[in-house]
């Protein structure tokens, strides 16, 4: 492959070959048809072709077309089986794998931004990438005093690529939009485009690191990579050896599984309870399953290791209490005060009547998962919820039309689906009440006085 292909004409050329290319194999598939094939044989074919061509063209790509793929992967949970088959795997390779840049490239970057001298900085470097994301590719290396480092390489002119893709995309949205039947993809391509700057900067992504390195430097479920060195497009951190979660929900035991999941929930929502900030790409390549501090591989000693910190939400209390007091008020089924709290935070619109209790109906089903001490994360789990509210019929589709996500929680919202979507993927038995009983703030009503005293 040569260089990310950075003009924008080039890259438009790729992406409207996409929707072009669905169309052909529809007219190569009626052909088939026409000559005998019968009608599930030819849409697995056609479908494999295309899950094909969508890991080519955005992997290639990298930038925003990149980025996009690995947020759809994580709902292929949602979709139907006889459609998720053949997308699953040709999504999943984003979340690990892309083409890689020339070596060429970056040496030059390399040079560029650590000095003509750049080697002397590293015992060893390795020219092969470890990993390839969507802005950059990370190579293993020995720094110079000897520690295992991970070095994170910026596409030149990722941020050009990143703004165009997403550009082209929001053209093409609703082409695309059979690829997650029921979900509206023009907010999380907006989203994704609010973060650009934002991501393409290492200073924030490195602090955001340190801080969260910090803060779990001693904890026995979840490791963070320290920080080593950081510069306009490179950034060296720790290496992390373990089982990427891909690989886990690909051929993981159960037990794996339930320990991931359980880890995945517990970072959610520790993290913002005591960084300040939200880990915001919760897809599975950035995370990794690793045996305890010596070496255990039993169920309860793995640990979670965590990569990539270039989206983070800044939410200085922790995640907000109205979160956890909601949650708390519709598991006990008070729906007069449910509905005032979502309309007074913008939930529901002041020009907008509803029944509290439709709106508890239709809220009770989606935290199923915190009534109970223990709940199994299933892809069949997910795909109800999503029939449900996508299916133009349902109550539950009328009523979240007229529904609103205020802005302030819309990387929150993108967060826990995604996050549920790698917990349905790995069919994890989690026991998340527990976590929102220790990290969610509001979840647990306030203890009497006496007993604060006592």
């Amino acid at each position: 492959m040569s260089d990310l292909p950075r003009k924008a004409v080039t890259r438009t050329a790729k992406l409207a070959a996409l929707p072009i290319g669905f169309a052909g194999r529809a007219t190569w598939g009626l052909g088939k048809r026409i000559g005998g094939r019968s009608a599930e044989i030819v849409a697995r074919e056609v479908q494999q072709r295309t899950a094909e061509q969508l890991f080519r063209v955005l992997g290639e790509l990298k930038g925003g077309a990149m980025k996009f793929g690995q947020a759809l992967s994580v709902f292929e949970s949602a979709l139907p089986e006889e459609i998720a088959g053949p997308y699953r795997a040709a999504l999943t390779k984003l979340q690990e794998a892309a083409p890689p840049m020339p070596v060429r490239t970056v040496h030059k970057v390399l040079a560029e931004r650590l000095g003509e001298d750049w080697r002397e900085l590293f015992l060893e470097f390795d020219d092969k990438p470890a990993a390839a994301a969507s802005i950059g590719q990370v190579h293993r290396a020995v720094w110079r005093d000897g520690r295992e480092v991970a070095v994170k390489v910026q596409y030149p002119g990722a941020g050009e690529a990143l703004l165009s893709d997403l550009g082209q995309l929001s053209r093409f949205v609703r082409l695309l939009g059979p690829l997650i039947p029921g979900m509206d993809l023009k907010p999380l391509i907006a989203e994704l485009r609010d973060r650009v700057a934002e991501e393409l900067d290492y200073g924030l992504e490195a602090a955001a690191q340190q801080a969260h390195a910090e803060e779990f430097a001693d904890d026995e479920d979840v490791v963070v990579p320290g920080v080593v060195h950081q510069c306009d497009q490179v950034l060296v951190t720790e290496w992390i050896d373990g089982i990427p979660l891909s690989e886990v929900i690909s051929g993981g035991s159960p037990e794996q599984r339930d320990r991931a999941g359980q880890l995945l929930a517990r970072f959610l929502f520790s993290g913002p309870a005591r960084t300040g900030l939200l880990h915001a790409d919760p897809h599975p390549g950035n995370f990794r399953l690793m045996p305890g501090p010596d070496g255990e591989e039993g169920a309860a000693d793995w640990r979670l290791g965590v990569l990539d910190f270039g989206t983070v939400d800044r939410l200085p209390g922790g995640l907000p209490e109205m979160i956890g007091v909601c949650l708390r008020m519709t598991l006990e089924g008070e729906a007069e005060q449910v509905y005032e709290a979502l309309r007074e935070e913008g939930f529901v619109r002041e020009s907008i009547d509803l029944d509290p209790d439709a709106v508890l109906d239709y809220l009770l089903p989606i935290i199923e998962p915190a009534q109970a001490e223990e709940f199994t994360f299933t892809r069949e789990w997910l795909r109800g919820q999503a029939a449900r509210v996508a299916d133009v019929r349902s109550p539950a589709y009328q009523l979240g039309k007229q529904l609103n996500l205020p802005p302030a929680y819309l990387l929150i919202h993108r967060v826990t689906l995604s996050t549920i979507g790698v917990l349905c993927q790995l069919n994890a038995t989690v026991r998340l009440r527990d976590e929102l009983d220790d990290w969610l703030p509001g979840f647990l009503p306030d203890q009497p006085a006496s007993d604060a005293d006592a």
